[in-house]
């Protein structure tokens, strides 16, 4: 499992984000304080906080092909 920052500002940017965990065969997962959300559900990631970096979770052998997907909202 890798752990990083990433930060989603619009609609546009969460959809763009659930389509690319959706195509990643590996579990990615948001986690906040409170919740463990699925980052292939769009419904579950529309009930999060954006105004926040989230704590995002990818599991399996081959977590950097989905970082490079999703570099536009990795938190430096």
């Amino acid at each position: 499992m890798r752990v990083c920052q990433i930060k989603l500002n619009a609609f546009s940017d969460v959809r763009s984000f659930v389509d690319a965990a959706f195509a990643f065969d590996d579990e990615v997962d948001i986690v906040t304080d409170t919740h463990k959300i699925n980052a292939k559900s769009l419904l579950g990631m529309m009930t999060l906080d954006l105004s926040v970096p989230l704590t995002l979770r990818v599991y399996g052998d081959h977590p950097e092909k989905f970082y490079y997907q999703i570099k536009s909202y990795l938190v430096a």
